[in-house]
């Protein structure tokens, strides 16, 4: 099933991941397998509810052409994961492609167990799940409030692991396990925790927990660790980049250099990386600012983004290359001015000197580009602006992809802002772009064809 299928709803995205109907939350293992991509999903089938969470499965040769396929994981009645099959990874464990997840069964008491089941054939349909948990619940004497949400990843020869984590005193962690043998997790010591001096000045200490962990390294050694900042409820994302350090030849530490905001926007959450050979990619989960139930869908993942550091330790963000397979052959606008706008595009605006204003869905969503000033601001509503500073020299450029009510800002590489702008009454769907130094080119988003 093409994720562009026509839709009655125009605030519901065609081109971006999501089920056809009913809930999705936390992308889960983005994964390369045999030449595809397979990207997993928290998702209820049955209503647009945060509940009854199964595996979902798509899959892409491209990252545009997405395919729908059988749900993977449901909760087993009487197993580890009978409330649910909750976020995690997958690897390929000996040549076997394997799910590392969360599960919860029914005395659920906020602590997940570590499950794993493994694909059964090469297309990765069918899933066998393993019968007991390979870590059953946190280790003993943390007084672990929260756990749950593994990631495996490789460092120096070895196979480890990341849990997320909250403690009773109000200190979120990073968990660290060795799991060599991915059916024997050995409790190594907390990676980093909320105390560390760069974590606590980018993220403040409103988080108790830090949800869904993900770590990579890129192709200059920089380490990334991105975390879902978790309060009691999910309230933002963030990152450190820095260094990874051995510990007496038995556990790692993360040495912070930089921490920051992994995307500024409302509606963004528990992002998911799929580290490759030359870059590694992002996808996030973008929640409904609505009452979904009346819709009867719920939420959707961004657009793939490409995530690197710069030489100072902060992060360059740009979307994937491969998006610009879903433009329309011909711009539908390619001068500043006022320009009906279509259901879904994808807009370059560039400020080559003097003040540029952009403005969306009836001046709802406002961007300002100023060279003189060097600075971005993007503002929402009444909502407070996000101002990203800019360098010397550089042209400020803004990227705007919308499909139906998801709004995802890039400006320049530098900052991200995703933001659901539903349709009122008397929106006027028009592009503003004022400013005589501006370049605009937008495209329509459209089906791709098939090479």
């Amino acid at each position: 099933m093409s994720l562009a299928a026509p839709v009655q709803d125009p605030d519901a995205p065609r081109f971006r991941v999501r089920p056809p109907a009913n809930w999705i939350n936390d992308p889960n293992g983005p994964f390369r397998w045999r030449g595809r991509y397979h990207l997993f999903y928290q998702h209820n089938p049955d209503a647009p509810v945060h509940a009854n969470v199964h595996w979902g499965h798509v899959s892409s040769p491209d990252l545009v052409h997405w395919e729908h396929h059988p749900i993977v994981l449901t909760p087993t009645p009487g197993g580890p994961d009978e409330a649910g099959c909750w976020s995690g990874c997958v690897v390929d464990d000996d040549g076997v492609p394997t799910a590392v997840y969360t599960g919860v069964d029914r005395h659920h008491t906020g602590l997940g167990s570590i499950c794993l089941a493994r694909a059964t054939d090469p297309g990765l349909i069918g899933w066998q799940p393993l019968p007991t948990p390979v870590v059953s619940g946190p280790p003993a004497g943390l007084d672990v409030t929260m756990f749950r949400d593994p990631f495996v990843f490789r460092h120096a020869g070895r196979r480890w692991a990341l849990v997320g984590a909250a403690h009773a005193d109000g200190t979120p962690s990073v968990l660290l396990y060795d799991c060599q043998d991915l059916t024997d997790w050995r409790f190594t010591g907390v990676l980093v925790n909320g105390d560390d001096p760069v974590a606590a000045d980018a993220f403040g200490d409103k988080a108790v927990g830090w949800e869904c962990p993900q770590l990579c390294v890129t192709p200059g050694g920089e380490w990334m660790l991105v975390v879902s900042l978790w309060d009691g409820d999910p309230c933002s994302t963030g990152y450190l980049t820095g260094r990874l350090v051995s510990v007496d030849d038995d556990g790692l530490t993360f040495e912070a250099r930089v921490g920051g905001r992994l995307d500024h926007g409302r509606d963004f959450y528990a992002p998911a990386l799929l580290q490759e050979a030359d870059r590694t990619l992002m996808w996030g989960w973008s929640w409904e600012a609505r009452d979904p139930r009346p819709a009867g869908w719920a939420g959707v993942l961004t657009a793939p983004r490409v995530v690197d550091v710069r030489p100072d330790g902060t992060l360059r963000v740009v979307p994937a290359p491969e998006l610009e397979l879903l433009r329309a052959a011909e711009p539908f606008v390619t001068a500043p001015g006022r320009t009906r706008l279509p259901e879904a595009y994808d807009l370059l605006v560039t400020a080559a000197h003097g003040l540029t204003t952009v403005s969306v869905s009836g001046e709802r969503l406002t961007i300002g580009l100023d060279p003189d000033g060097r600075t971005a601001t993007v503002r929402y509503e009444d909502s407070d602006p996000v101002v990203v500073p800019l360098p010397h020299g550089e042209e400020p450029t803004v990227r705007v992809l919308v499909d139906g009510s998801l709004y995802e800002v890039f400006v320049g590489d530098r900052a991200t802002v995703t933001q659901r702008v539903y349709r009122r009454p008397g929106d006027v769907p028009d592009l503003i772009v004022t400013g005589d130094g501006a370049l605009v080119t937008g495209w329509e988003l459209v089906p791709p064809t098939r090479g």
